[in-house]
């Protein structure tokens, strides 16, 4: 499992998210997180709105894994905060509901501490004195570690920078080879009449990303949009499906370790979030971590599933 920088520290380019547990059995949960520490992915992603109820993935987590102190100390936690349910969805970044969100959080997973806390998508109504205030008095309590977001915007990010000391280490970002506009905008720029050209996220996320250290977190990253069904084997995406395949059996890999690849590959050195809860499929996923495509092989793939290369 190939390493990549996130902060001040080290984290598997492949990370395993935790949205589906809720309705899992312990010993399908234990045998999910069991497959993944095998594969080499120790970072585990959760979220206050995951589960039905507000901590539900959290909490069945937590039961289910009984980490000891020990245990708790070799794995990362990173969990979001912000989205409300009830009466919603709305979003809340408030000083007062990010603080009752990581407490809840902290008593579903029962632990002291979170490695990581992203702010789970934008809220309209963002004062950033009040994330600040938050962050601040989490940091000094020792309940958080380090900071993100997810799904920001460059001047969103540079909004809460304004107040936030601490830095933001994460944006967590939809992408796949089907959905690529954060990458397939710049391969398109100035291009008129082309609507891959057209800048959707206020000025090249992903740029901006890596000049100012921030790692980018891909989740749906089998989906071929938004939480419409996978590319992979779909008959609405023949030509690329054909390129996997013939790519598959050259680096002897299952598909989606073609798709997780093509993530990885990018010298941004993103994380590819899984979201099954399918052991198989974690571990076929996890073996594209350290494959390189050439770049011919890379946009043979980008190609394929519809962008336009110049």
């Amino acid at each position: 499992m190939k390493k990549i920088p996130l902060g001040a520290t080290e984290a598997p380019n492949v990370v395993l998210g935790l949205m589906r547990i809720a309705d899992k059995s312990d010993d399908e949960i234990r045998t999910l997180i069991g497959t993944a520490r095998d594969a080499g992915i120790d970072f585990f992603d959760h979220a206050a709105i995951y589960g039905g109820v507000m901590h539900g993935c959290e909490a069945r987590f937590a039961r289910a894994m009984q980490l000891s102190p020990a245990e708790r100390a070799e794995v990362t936690i990173q969990t979001k905060a912000g989205i409300v349910g009830e009466g919603g969805p709305y979003f809340d970044f408030s000083y007062e509901h990010l603080i009752e969100s990581v407490e809840g959080s902290l008593r579903a997973l029962e632990t002291d501490y979170l490695d990581i806390l992203l702010l789970h998508r934008p809220d309209a109504l963002v004062e950033p004195d009040e994330v600040a205030k938050a962050f601040d008095e989490l940091e000094a309590a020792g309940k958080v570690r380090a900071f993100g977001v997810s799904n920001h915007t460059p001047r969103q990010i540079d909004l809460l920078k304004t107040s936030v000391s601490q830095p933001l280490i994460a944006n967590q970002l939809q992408l796949s080879i089907t959905h690529a506009p954060i990458i397939a905008q710049g391969v398109a720029g100035n291009m008129a009449g082309l609507e891959q050209s057209i800048t959707l996220d206020g000025g090249g996320i992903l740029d901006y990303c890596r000049v100012n250290g921030i790692t980018v977190q891909a989740w749906s990253p089998f989906q071929a949009g938004f939480f419409n069904g996978t590319f992979l084997g779909s008959a609405d995406y023949p030509e690329l499906n054909a390129v996997i395949d013939r790519l598959a059996a050259q680096y002897d890999v299952p598909a989606i370790a073609i798709a997780t690849a093509w993530i990885t590959r990018h010298p941004a050195d993103m994380q590819v979030v899984l979201g099954t809860t399918t052991p198989r499929r974690v571990a076929d996923a996890a073996l594209g971590s350290d494959i390189r495509f050439t770049r011919a092989e890379w946009y043979e793939l980008f190609r394929a599933a519809g962008y336009r290369v110049p």
